[in-house]
């Protein structure tokens, strides 16, 4: 398999690779770190994508078989999947453009299993029944809350197909109509979408589209997401992402786990 892309690194570079080492993401570990902080629109998708494969599945899956990567962003996730489990993949995304990502994933060598596509999460272009899974990294908390959206996107599952997301969470469900004190400071509209593992067990069981197999977790995920925004905040090539990783991460930091991070959810249709 193809470097992602061939390694040349600098001295600055092989410290960088060094600091982001996580033995929790072996897998992860051999991509240039510099490829994925270029390539970045939030947390870590490639940690989370890999803490999510084992709970998903996707070591069992045939050869080439068919993922939808909803939300892909630029597209690291879906050259992941192709890479890392030989999957035929379908890149979706409303904000960047298909070109862009064919780009980027021919560069990187998948350009005959990623298929990037322009679509909105609500009008998937897409043959019911059509994919062995579907996954998605922090983006599902944008458009999943919806009560009826889960029961039209599974359809494009194939029956027994998993369904696995990522997504940025509280511990906790706030009681009442405010977020938690400590962090009104730093609290947003848009932060409403996040919600406990708990709450999405429920809000996926209630729609009857699958049977919940995985609601749980990340411990310690909360260290992750901050050594992140450090390095975002000190690497980015962007100062829009310098920025919102600075403010992200000092949000972060300053709640240590006791709100903030991650949960990973897989259902398989009924």
């Amino acid at each position: 398999m193809p470097d992602i892309p061939p390694p040349t690194m600098e001295p600055s570079d092989e410290d960088l690779a060094k600091r982001l080492t996580h033995t929790r993401y072996p897998r992860s570990n051999s991509y240039d770190p510099r490829w994925v902080i270029e390539n970045q629109m939030g947390p870590n998708a490639l940690w989370l994508l890999e803490w999510l494969s084992p709970a998903l599945g996707l070591d069992a899956l045939r050869p080439c078989a068919r993922v939808l990567d909803l939300g892909c962003g630029r597209a690291m996730t879906s050259v992941f999947l192709a890479r890392e489990y030989d999957a035929q993949v379908t890149a979706a995304d409303l904000w960047i453009k298909p070109d862009d990502n064919a780009r980027r994933v021919a560069e990187a060598g998948f350009a005959d299993r990623v298929l990037p596509v322009h679509a909105e999460a609500h009008d998937l272009p897409f043959a019911e029944g059509g994919f062995d899974a579907i996954v998605s990294i922090d983006a599902y908390q944008y458009f999943g809350t919806d009560d009826l959206y889960l029961p039209t996107l599974t359809r494009l599952l194939k029956p027994g197909g998993r369904i696995g997301v990522v997504v940025p969470a509280l511990r906790e469900e706030p009681a009442g109509f405010e977020p938690p004190e400590h962090l009104e400071p730093w609290w947003e509209p848009d932060f409403w979408c996040f919600h406990s593992a708990e709450w999405w067990r429920r809000h996926w069981t209630r729609s009857g589209a699958v049977e919940v197999e995985t609601a749980d977790w990340l411990e310690d995920g909360w260290r992750d997401w901050l050594l992140w925004c450090e390095v975002i905040a000190e690497e980015s090539p962007e100062e829009f992402h310098r920025t919102m990783a600075r403010r992200v991460g000092e949000m972060v930091r300053l709640d240590e786990g006791r709100a903030l991070g991650f949960v990973r959810l897989v259902g398989r249709r009924k």
